[in-house]
């Protein structure tokens, strides 16, 4: 995996399109979860929200790892 990748010449880490991906998934996901109450037998909510962007950026990443 290269460092950086070259967007309209401008120099930008590779692994911000991948978060940018994941961040799609978990706003999905995020929709999803509230319209069901999850969020209702969660015990903080926010807490919740940022295990689950870190979970799938982490699940993400180590399925891109050589």
């Amino acid at each position: 995996m290269p460092g950086e990748i070259a967007v309209f010449s401008l120099l930008v880490p590779s692994l911000l399109p991948i978060f940018m991906g994941c961040f799609a998934v978990f706003i999905g996901l995020d929709l999803l979860l509230s319209r069901r109450g999850l969020y209702r037998h969660v015990w903080h909510p926010a807490l919740f929200r940022a295990a689950l962007i870190t979970t799938l950026f982490g699940a993400v990443g180590m399925l891109l790892r050589p």
